[in-house]
């Protein structure tokens, strides 16, 4: 699948990675931030500025998005925004109950480790995904992406299809290959 034509929602909202540890899983991000529609991806440390030179990001995504490395994500919160970190921890709120705001700035923590406690002190909110276990960064952000995108007023149907499948997917809904 394509994602060449992001899904035009009215919202903004940005994506904060703290210290991503794989370049890949960065990448997978990028991907996703394209698919949805993010304005931005921000990131801090340096594991991933020494990795990104693997062009792990096969859809070039960062050349579509801005991708921007800061000191602290808390210094770059878009004007605004809503703060909310996704993190596994005790008194976060699940991700099925959650209201997506509008303007959105979401953090995420590295697949190595946690959000800090003084992280998570600068989020207006705390929300998690009820899961058996931890996923890694990638799957986590699809996962809060996608939820952002069912619980909106989405675009739908054949022409966003078009739009946005592989181009060798020409296949239909009762299509019958004759040969």
């Amino acid at each position: 699948m394509s994602c060449s034509q992001p899904l035009s929602l009215p919202s903004v909202y940005s994506i904060g990675l703290c210290n991503p540890k794989s370049a890949v899983n960065v990448a997978s991000v990028l991907r996703a931030a394209g698919c949805y529609g993010a304005t931005s991806v921000f990131y801090t440390g340096e594991r991933y500025r020494r990795a990104k030179e693997f062009n792990a990001d096969t859809k070039a995504m960062h050349k579509l998005i801005p991708t921007v490395g800061v000191e602290q994500l808390s210094e770059v919160i878009p004007q605004n925004a809503t703060t909310v970190a996704i993190e596994l921890v005790e008194g976060a709120q699940p991700l099925p109950e959650f209201e997506h705001p509008d303007n959105a700035f979401y953090v995420f923590g590295p697949e190595d480790g946690s959000l800090s406690q003084q992280d998570l002190s600068w989020c207006d909110k705390v929300v998690y995904i009820p899961t058996r276990g931890c996923m890694n960064l990638a799957a986590t952000v699809n996962v809060v992406l996608y939820d952002r995108m069912a619980k909106s007023q989405y675009r739908s149907g054949d022409d966003l299809i078009r739009a946005s499948r592989d181009k060798n997917n020409r296949t239909r809904v009762g299509q019958v290959n004759n040969k």
